[in-house]
């Protein structure tokens, strides 16, 4: 269509801006009111018109654009050539400012310039406010949160992340507070109450890695070797509690620049703690925000757990500083490249700084979390197509980010380390400073390596899902069938070119192989190098061989697959974990296979129950830690399947972790692990929750001396959760004083993990009435909007008291809520629990009318576990010899 007869009309309804002029620099000055809660701005954004237009066309949500204020200006005219547009449209549904003119604009340079007002929201998206302490008094801050695409909250501007620029900020602020920005400040001018700060022009960089934030800070510091300044900032009063993330931070991006050979990209890096913060934390280019509790350590308040998460959160965030920030993904269908890469990267850091908390074989809580939501008919590739800024929020998940940091993990196990790591630096400088596409890395890889890169990771990218390997021996064969993997027992039409890794009864004999086809045979003669006829290979050898005659699929599970061994290979595994011959990562592998197969009906509860006994004399953490999380899962099904029979496992449980816990105790050790401190906790609350006797009445009485004396060694922060559980088990209407108790000291600490771990026990206990009063408080201004997630997490007797709960506050949760993920993670937790095909059809005819684009996938994914569940507890119902081996397993004793 001719420019002259271009229309609004044709702008709605677009996935994304029109490309007829792109930014080239923002000038923009902001005005805070924080008391007000409001702030006005002006932008003055130089474009380059690039083809034939008489519209401008860029992004602007819950702002008041001023259209008297509105000007563009050719570079070259002088001030009376500004023009003034004819027409301005906000289209709200779109979040679209469209700005016309009577003559088409002239090819080349110009400025528009644009004056608006907003308010400081509560959303915690675009920019907004969050609340603090001073002096006993509640104060205002005002904070940034663009990612994915809320810089037009902020300000109008062109908010896709191709749309590259620099950025010169001013802001205009109260004199006694602190202004940050993403560069330095290059000047300060104070006007008695008032003062402007204004910072250094940044680097390109795209809209939503530009960051605000004013409040009152203290702050740690340190320097890189060449001489650039980490601060990390902090409420007042606990900047002692940013000294380990600053030391993270600090060689983390000592270790990234060798890694990357690209010098890290700016002037500075702050790194700020917010009391109000929806995500985790966001990787801002020099000016990373986090969640108090992602961010603070304190080494006598906080536990073992959080120092790690600590670690791996920084570290994340400064990979991005590269993977994200200097290299962008083109549009959010590759968001994957940032948040894969940035979470892959993060355990490569974290593991060259803390090598004794045994990080990689940790990773495989990533692998395990992207295996389970890539099961479902209802997940999406890795590479996803999104049509709509509302769309953005849900593709923010296990797939980008765990799937994504496992195939990774998969390819560089695949290519070698030292071969990946050339590739990747390639690629930084390659694309540094502009954007790159999922295929960009996938040329760069294969011409570093010589591998058909891009053939095998498209069909792990492109696609939805992943295999199950079939195993079968036949004779000196192996048997090897590939189909997709999917909980719900369907079989999916999904193949890939999957990297196999083979060991045979030792992990001196291993092979690699890709597997192209859905089917493939393996000559187990020619991997050993043996002559026919030797003893021990076939499926008939001696007992006595059977220990080294096991066969390992995914050596050390670094495959994003699932194997399916046949009942011969499957008991000679059992037999080589009870001999202790398989590495922690293999055993973890077995165990989190077997169960997802149950799940799916291919295998029945008893025979996973069969494989579970076989970790008896378990020690390794991560094991240990995955077979309490499997414990549940099984308690769960029990309890809703044959509930005469749940005391019963419940013994079993007890048995098997009680060895373990009581080699650990209550108390720390001199000199004992990292790993061993995390695990305590674990396995304390397990114990707790399976109704473990002893351990519920050492938990209340330690936790009676807590109450009493806040400071006490008998309670630490690693063992209290454990307390908490407890305490609550015995808490009913009649008997309120334990969950009184728990809620003082919410209301007195002013930790961020304190309050957490309360909120995350307080919906534990058995009756609906304290859950439904816990789930109120929720609801209550004294639980951060952050933090009511986590106290989701119902008992099995408050399913259907929170899902009423659910539906009565839906309109209220929804407006709450509604920035992104958080209202996702309502959904999750109060639907997924339930198991009956009735259930689900009752959720569904109450989102008939209720459905959303922002959490539309998210539901799905939820109603799909419930059908899931109703499957796998029929299933359960019909194991005829359940109860014999479940009875069999609790008499044995640890």
């Amino acid at each position: 269509m001719a420019a002259q007869q271009q229309s609004v009309e044709e702008f709605k309804g677009q996935p994304r801006l029109p490309r007829f002029a792109v930014p080239r620099r923002y000038d923009l000055t902001i005005a805070l009111d924080l008391v007000r809660s409001t702030f006005s701005g002006a932008v003055e954004i130089a474009v380059d018109v690039v083809s034939s237009t008489r519209f401008l066309v860029l992004n602007a949500a819950d702002l008041s654009v001023d259209h008297q204020s509105v000007w563009f200006r050719s570079q070259g005219s002088d001030r009376q050539e500004t023009k003034r547009p004819s027409e301005i449209v906000e289209i709200d549904a779109d979040e679209i400012l469209v700005v016309g003119f009577d003559d088409l604009l002239p090819i080349g340079e110009g400025v528009l310039g644009i004056r608006f007002t907003g308010t400081l929201n509560d959303q915690m998206k675009g920019l907004y406010r969050s609340t603090y302490e001073y002096n006993g008094e509640k104060r205002n801050m005002a904070v940034t949160q663009f990612e994915p695409a809320d810089a037009r909250r902020c300000f109008p501007c062109w908010d896709e992340p191709a749309l590259k620029a620099t950025f010169k900020i001013a802001l205009e602020v109260p004199s006694d507070l602190i202004a940050l920005s993403n560069m330095p400040v290059v000047n300060e001018k104070a006007n008695g109450p008032v003062k402007t700060v204004s910072f250094e022009e940044s680097p390109i960089m795209s809209t939503y890695l530009v960051a605000i934030v004013v409040g009152l800070f203290d702050y740690v510091e340190a320097p890189l070797p060449d001489g650039i300044k980490v601060r990390v900032y902090t409420q007042v009063g606990k900047s002692h509690q940013g000294k380990f993330a600053l030391d993270v931070a600090v060689k983390a991006l000592e270790l990234y620049i060798k890694y990357f050979s690209v010098p890290y990209p700016l002037p500075k890096l702050d790194m700020v703690a917010i009391p109000d913060f929806a995500a985790g934390a966001m990787e801002n280019y020099g000016l990373v925000t986090y969640r108090e509790i992602a961010l603070l350590y304190d080494e006598v308040h906080s536990s073992a757990s959080v120092k790690q998460s600590v670690a791996i959160t920084v570290t994340h965030e400064l990979a991005h500083q590269w993977f994200g920030n200097l290299v962008t993904m083109e549009w959010w269908t590759d968001l994957w490249l940032n948040e894969g890469f940035a979470t892959w990267m993060s355990y490569l850091a974290t593991d060259s700084l803390f090598p004794e908390w045994s990080i990689w074989t940790q990773f495989l809580g990533q692998t395990t979390s992207g295996l389970r939501l890539d099961a479902l008919a209802e997940s999406h590739p890795i590479e996803v197509d999104v049509n709509h800024a509302n769309e953005i929020n849900e593709i923010f998940d296990s797939i980008s980010y765990s799937k994504g940091a496992s195939v990774i993990q998969m390819l560089q196990s695949y290519l070698g380390a030292s071969s990946f790591q050339k590739a990747l630096a390639s690629y930084i400088k390659r694309y540094a400073y502009s954007n790159a596409k999922t295929e960009d890395l996938w040329a760069v890889l294969e011409e570093e390596s010589g591998e058909p890169v891009k053939e095998m990771m498209s069909s792990w990218t492109k696609q939805k899902g992943y295999p199950a390997v079939y195993v079968k021996i036949k004779g000196h064969e192996l048997e090897i069938d590939q189909s997709q993997f999917l909980s719900d027992g369907t079989l999916g039409d999904g193949q890939w070119i999957a990297p196999l890794t083979v060991c045979f009864g030792s992990y001196d004999v291993q092979k690699k192989l890709l597997l192209k086809t859905k089917v493939d045979k393996l000559d187990i003669m020619e991997l050993l190098g043996l002559q026919e006829g030797k003893p021990g290979l076939s499926e008939e050898s001696s007992q006595e061989n059977a220990g080294h005659n096991w066969i390992k699929i995914n050596v050390n599970q670094t495959g994003f697959y699932r194997v399916h061994y046949d009942n011969e290979l499957a008991a000679r595994l059992k037999f080589a974990i009870e001999a202790n011959q398989l590495t922690g990562t293999d055993r973890f592998g077995i165990l989190e296979d077997s169960f997802a197969l149950c799940v799916a009906c291919k295998q029945t509860l008893s025979s996973l129950l069969s494989v579970l006994s076989a970790y008896r004399e378990e020690t390794d953490h991560i094991v240990l830690s995955h077979i309490v999380t499997v414990c549940y899962k099984i308690v769960k099904l029990v309890a809703d399947a044959t509930p005469e029979l749940l005391d019963d496992i419940k013994l079993f449980f007890i048995n098997l972790l009680q060895f373990p816990s009581e080699k650990l105790g209550w108390d720390a050790r001199n000199g004992e692990s990292h790993l061993d401190v995390m695990l305590r906790g674990q396995l304390l609350v397990a114990l707790a929750r399976f109704g473990h006797e002893k351990t519920i009445k050492e938990a209340i009485k330690r936790f009676h001396i807590f109450l009493n004396d806040r400071i006490t060694s008998v309670l630490p922060p690693d063992t209290r959760k454990a307390a908490y559980v407890a305490v609550m088990k015995s808490v009913s209407i009649s008997n309120k004083s334990p969950y009184e108790s728990l809620l003082e000291i919410y209301r007195q600490t002013d930790e961020s993990e304190e309050k957490v771990r309360i909120l995350s026990c307080l919906t534990s206990c058995p009756d609906p009435d304290i859950i439904l009063e816990s789930l109120n408080f929720l609801l209550s201004s004294e639980v951060r909007k952050q933090d009511a997630v986590y106290g989701l997490g119902v008992s099995r007797k408050g399913h259907e008291t929170a899902w009423r709960w659910f539906k009565e506050n839906w309109d209220l949760i929804e407006k709450r809520w509604s920035s992104g993920f958080l209202l996702s993670s309502f959904i999750v937790a109060i639907v997924s629990q339930f198991g009956t095909v009735e259930k689900a059809a009752e959720v569904e005819e109450f989102f008939a009318s209720r459905t959303k684009p922002a959490f539309a996938r998210t539901l799905n994914q939820s109603l799909e576990r419930v059908r899931i569940n109703a499957r796998w507890i029929e299933y359960t119902r019909k194991d005829a010899s359940l109860g014999e081996v479940i009875k069999e397993l609790a008499g044995r004793g640890a």
